[in-house]
């Protein structure tokens, strides 16, 4: 089981209504979070997940609305009593722009690991599986995508027809390798092909372009920007590199996502509700992104 919670919906600026956006991922306990804006700790707090079990953080890119929040969250971390390292991810410059915020907030007992992204490849942290890709904004901007895969079932004929001693069993399911009087055994032995994961793909600040299509592909959950509701705003979308509504509900549609939520509103749109259908008479399956909306993903097979 996959927990997800999008901690805001707001961009550009936080409101009395409106945290930034953000997400916050759990699984086995430990959580990863995606973006930082002003005011991430104050809806963390108030969802109640805590802080001391946040392993990662990621960035999509380095405007103030995404990142901003993080000297704070820095030392709540260390207030909740963590001490093991905290990875973050984000853009080339990563460690530049962290390094200078961190200055108001020196003294931390953790260490941080920095992993800058350059070339396409996945980083696995605390059992997530994280994957991005580059999007199209004014600035170097990346998507993620958060993936839990699932092993094959285990074949408990083949394994007696190979006879493999029932006592590495389990070993060989979690670990993959097993010995016995010597011998090697190894999972692609006993093990059926994988079954179908969770994936939930983050994207905000950025065109609807092809690549994302392509990386958000069958994903069970895409949370995606809707800075605009209404259609007439579209020029202006395409000018400050966003979307509005119906982009985001067309590229859910060809990605074949099973659900779609729509966040990162600009904090002109007072009443994104209105325009809902704007989305939804594309791509059924849309829904609006609120406060620490929370949703929990199974394995479906």
């Amino acid at each position: 089981m996959l927990d997800i919670c999008l901690l805001g919906t707001g961009g550009m600026m936080p409101t009395p209504n409106r945290f930034l956006t953000a997400m916050l991922a759990r699984l086995n306990g430990r959580l990863l979070l995606i973006d930082c804006g002003e005011g991430t700790q104050v809806t963390m707090k108030l969802l109640g997940w805590g802080f001391k079990t946040i392993d990662v953080i990621c960035f999509t890119h380095f405007h103030a609305d995404h990142i901003s929040g993080l000297p704070g969250m820095l030392l709540t971390i260390g207030n909740a009593g963590r001490t093991e390292p905290l990875t973050l991810i984000g853009p080339p410059g990563l460690q530049y722009i962290v390094e200078g915020l961190k200055r108001i907030a020196p003294e931390l007992p953790f260490s941080l690991k920095y992993i800058e992204l350059k070339q396409q490849n996945t980083i696995e942290i605390s059992g997530f599986h994280i994957s991005y890709i580059l999007v199209e904004h004014m600035v170097r901007c990346y998507a993620y995508r958060i993936d839990v895969p699932r092993k094959g079932k285990f074949d408990l004929k083949r394994a007696e027809q190979l006879n493999i001693p029932k006592t590495i069993w389990s070993k060989l399911q979690k670990e993959g390798i097993a010995y016995y009087n010597d011998k090697e055994y190894t999972a692609d032995m006993v093990m059926g092909k994988p079954r179908k994961g969770i994936s939930v793909i983050y994207c905000t600040d950025s065109r609807p372009i092809d690549s994302l299509i392509t990386f958000s592909k069958y994903a069970d959950l895409l949370i995606c920007e809707g800075m605009y509701g209404e259609e007439e705003k579209k020029q202006k979308a395409i000018e400050k590199k966003h979307m509005i509504f119906s982009e985001a509900a067309r590229l859910a549609k060809q990605a074949n996502v099973s659900r779609l939520w729509l966040t990162h509103f600009s904090p002109a749109l007072l009443e994104p509700e209105l325009y809902l259908q704007n989305a939804k008479q594309i791509f059924e399956q849309t829904e609006l992104g609120e406060e620490r909306k929370v949703i929990s993903l199974y394995f479906t097979e």
